[in-house]
């Protein structure tokens, strides 16, 4: 069985790739430019677990701020604000399990937003 190769979805602060999706869970991995982040989010149907595997992550969780570094995780609940930012020169790059009722794209709420799209 061969697979195909996930398709990598541009953004302005880098890209994602879905590599798999299934009834209440899909699997992504997203890359972050170096001096780029994605909006302050929550969602209101999914929880998220995100896993560095590339690069130090600069995460927002609530009140938290914190660095990530390769093989470091942490997990977001159901309607936490969050966000994931690179302060660094380099790449940033983690795979990302989404769990809940719904999974689309959609299922984003931005509270801030470097790049117009609140």
């Amino acid at each position: 069985m061969t697979l195909s190769p996930p398709v990598r979805t541009l953004r302005p602060w880098g890209w994602y790739e879905t590599v798999s999706e299934a009834a209440g869970n899909k699997i992504k991995r997203i890359g972050v430019n170096p001096g780029q982040q994605i909006s302050l989010q929550r969602h209101r149907q999914r929880a998220e677990h995100w896993v560095v595997v590339r690069g130090t992550a600069h995460v927002t969780l609530d009140a938290q701020v914190f660095d990530l570094s390769p093989g470091q995780h942490c997990d977001i609940a159901l309607g936490q604000v969050h966000r994931l930012a690179n302060r660094t020169a380099a790449p940033v790059e983690i795979v990302e399990v989404q769990l809940g009722s719904y999974l689309g794209e959609d299922d984003i709420e931005r509270l801030q937003d470097d790049y117009g799209r609140i």
